[in-house]
């Protein structure tokens, strides 16, 4: 029979999750669990891994860089378009002869640039640490690569000469020391290991089993296939309507087939939730019922922990979907599964790749399921990270990977609104797991819980994930809310900073979005703190401009965690570029600036052409020019502080009748082997001129593939630019001149570009002429 989804109430009380240290650690907080995608360097060089810019950062939000929303198909389609490409794309890299590249993940922003992850091989074995980003523009053309290693692979030597079953027996032993009971390994694979120091031949070996605190094991150990030295280990496991016991009488989606409801979120992926009443392997039962009421409340009531689980998962689907754009963790419109009642008296919670899935235990006792919003947001976000930047768990990444499950939990808390569990910068507040009322993780100020570090500082790879997560979590709240003393949903916070300056914020909405997008589209398996500041600031600069003030104080609460330097420029001004005007017709210009202090800025201008003026409070250049003439303007910006800021620019002015610049900045595709045109009518009396200019700014990488010839209105060709099978540089960006005496000013003249060779393609990005 057809299920159809219902929504149904329940109620329930919700606490917050502590989670766990690391794998071999003493429980201090159970929301902290992801299964790693792969193992990583820690504390690496401060090294961004970023080639080039991931798009030219934009003097203004570049509204573009909103991500687009793709249907599961578009998804799909965009996926197999780059698995068709891979060894043109390896080829147009670098890449050596050796390796190769495999799909990962393919996400799109509003302006049609793409973002491809790419996992590699060399000579066919996987490489740890080898992942890497392409970014490229809407017409094809690579813009930038981030890599987790920019080097070019060479692995001098791919004989081993420790065998399998050494390499296996050192992990069984490693896993033993955790608690499993395992004499034989689940897998054994060669890789290569490039996540640290010299790439090399190794054995990548998993062994299964449960932890010494009942938490199911997933240990990953990566050998030396030549010296038999273990170079890695990591934990694949990582801790982390309904009556619901932390969150109130909530409404919860389910389905119906005939007289029975389930935990089946139609609406949302199909998400179910699942009952393992005490047990601690399989998927169990999903809940089901007659009435569509789940739980009452009460932690003797099963049902009560799956109304919390299920409501949790919604509530960060519904988020990321609706803040993000993101159809699902891997944007393809399919949910995970939630368990509930894991084992006896389990104080943990966790997130598992291999079933896709959030896993909890009903805590000491029994007493307090680890379900409440942000450890449904803490683990289901672990999956995010694991389908996009794939941050590997260990070092400063593992600290990474930790915060991003922490700041997306406190954005989940916030955009819920829930009255039974207000948002704020508080891990673990509900849950109680120490029993004395304490959360887990303050972001504030970390160091409250006694371990987590407020700043960066060289050793900090060296702590465990949870405490090196800190800083991260310091920045998150310093963007969200700024230094100092003050109080948020009746919380009190007092946030201090390594220079003791203090931080103006940007606000929680642009703090969630600039960390979401440095995370899917521009952070890595092995990015650290000073790579994470970059992926940051470049965010920032796409979604709110360069030299913004959300840029700015961006990059201040990276340095109020002693990662980077702030920008204390004072105030910014963006030149307007190049105007041209007539006499007699109207003009607006907005002159844009900010500053890194608080408060209004003013404007004032000189040198600009007769007749047009600048309003103070709003730097908006107005008017009707009156005189024809060249000019220079100067806007000069101050700030409450008193800080100044210029910019200058050039003005033409002509008579009306008499323009002398034709600009066409519309847009032209320039497809493999064809020929393209972009027109620009002329409405200017008598004869071209000698020398007539003409500006060119064509995006298309290999410009050698390119001839470019303009076209007068009676048909006859200049030609700009010969084809050239050795200029493998990118984009056509000059200025021509040619003799046009003998044409007619006034007509169409066209820009012709033809395309003489495969691969290559871009667009013509603008052209002008100036008679």
């Amino acid at each position: 029979m057809r299920k159809t989804p219902h929504r149904s109430t329940g109620t329930s009380t919700r606490r917050s999750p502590r989670t766990r240290l690391a794998a071999t650690a003493a429980l201090v907080a159970a929301a902290a669990m992801i299964t790693a995608a792969l193992p990583s360097a820690s504390a690496s060089a401060r090294d961004d891994g970023t080639e080039g810019s991931a798009r030219p950062a934009a003097a203004a939000p570049d509204r573009g860089s909103l991500p687009a929303k793709l249907s599961p198909a578009q998804r799909k389609s965009l996926i197999q378009r780059a698995e068709k490409a891979t060894d043109r794309t390896a080829g147009r890299l670098g890449l050596g002869a050796k390796e190769k590249l495999r799909v990962r993940d393919v996400t799109k922003d509003a302006d049609g640039t793409v973002h491809t992850r790419y996992e590699r091989t060399y000579a066919g074995l996987p490489v740890l640490g080898g992942d890497l980003v392409v970014h490229t523009s809407k017409s094809g053309a690579v813009e930038s690569v981030t890599r987790a290693r920019k080097a070019k692979l060479k692995v001098s030597d791919l004989s081993a000469d420790v065998s399998k079953a050494t390499a296996e027996k050192q992990a069984v032993a490693a896993a033993k020391k955790e608690g499993s009971t395992k004499t034989e390994a689940d897998s054994v694979r060669k890789v290569v290991w490039a996540a640290k120091g010299t790439p090399t031949l190794a054995y990548e070996t998993v062994v299964s089993g449960f932890q010494h605190d009942d938490t199911p094991s997933e240990l990953h150990v990566v050998t030396d296939a030549q010296s038999g030295e273990k170079l890695f280990e990591y934990e694949g496991v990582h801790t982390g309507t309904g009556n619901t016991r932390y969150s109130g009488t909530v409404t919860l989606g389910t389905s119906q087939s005939g007289s029975s409801y389930t935990l089946t979120d139609a609406e949302r992926g199909n998400h179910r939730t699942y009952n393992l009443n005490r047990g601690s392997s399989g998927t169990g039962t999903l809940f089901s019922g007659s009435d569509d009421v789940w739980g009452d409340g009460t932690t003797s009531n099963l049902e009560t922990a799956g109304a919390d689980a299920h409501y949790g998962a919604a509530l960060t689907w519904d988020y990321y979907k609706n803040v993000h754009g993101r159809n699902g963790l891997r944007n393809d419109g399919v949910a995970p599964y939630s368990r509930v009642h894991y084992g006896n008296a389990y104080v943990n919670a966790f997130w598992q790749d291999a079933c896709f899935c959030m896993t909890y235990g009903d805590g000491s006792g029994n007493a307090n399921p680890l379900t409440s919003i942000d450890v449904a947001a803490h683990e289901m976000t672990h999956g995010l990270t694991s389908v996009t930047a794939g941050l590997n768990y260990s070092g400063e990444s593992g600290g990474l990977n930790e915060a991003t499950s922490d700041i997306f939990a406190a954005a989940v808390e916030f955009a819920a609104g829930n009255a039974s569990d207000v948002g704020d910068y508080l891990v673990g507040e509900k849950i109680d797991i120490n029993g004395d009322g304490t959360p887990l993780r303050y972001m504030d100020k970390p160091s409250k819980d006694g371990s987590s570090r407020d700043y960066w500082s060289s050793t900090l790879g060296n702590v465990d994930v949870h405490y090196s997560s800190g800083p991260a979590n310091h920045w998150f709240y310093l963007a969200s809310e700024g230094s100092g003393a003050k109080v948020v949903n009746g919380v009190s916070y007092d946030s201090p900073t390594y220079d003791g300056l203090p931080v103006t914020p940007i606000g929680r909405a642009a703090a969630e979005k600039i960390w979401f997008r440095a995370l899917t589209t521009y952070m890595t398996s092995t990015t650290n703190y000073a790579a994470a500041r970059t992926a940051t600031l470049q965010a920032a600069a796409d979604l709110y401009g360069l030299g913004s003030v959300t840029y700015n104080n961006t990059a201040n609460a990276w340095a109020a965690i002693n990662v980077g330097a702030r920008i204390l420029d004072g105030v910014t001004v963006i030149p307007p570029g190049s105007q041209y005007s007539l006499v007699g017709q109207a003009v607006t210009l907005d002159v844009q600036a900010s500053s890194t202090n608080a408060g209004a800025l003013s404007y004032a201008a000189t040198g600009l052409p007769d007749g047009l003026s600048i309003d103070a409070a709003t730097g908006r250049v107005s008017g009707t020019p009156t005189t024809a003439a060249s000019y220079s303007p100067t806007v000069t910006v101050t700030d409450a502080t008193g800080e100044t800021g210029t910019a200058s620019w050039t003005w033409r002015v002509d008579e009306e009748g008499n323009q002398s610049v034709f600009e066409n900045t519309a847009d032209y595709q320039i497809p493999d082997n064809s020929t393209v045109e972009s027109p620009i009518n002329v409405n200017r009396a008598g004869a071209a001129s000698n020398p007539l200019t003409v500006d060119v700014n064509i995006v298309h990488t290999w410009r050698g593939d390119l001839v470019i010839d303009l076209v007068a209105p009676d048909g006859t060709e200049y030609r700009l630019k010969n084809s050239s099978s050795s200029d493998s540089a990118d984009n056509v960006i000059a200025t021509y001149t040619v003799n046009a005496s003998s044409e007619t000013a006034a007509g169409v003249w066209k820009l012709r570009v033809q395309d003489v060779a495969s691969l290559d393609t871009g667009y013509i990005n603008s052209w002008k002429l100036t008679f």
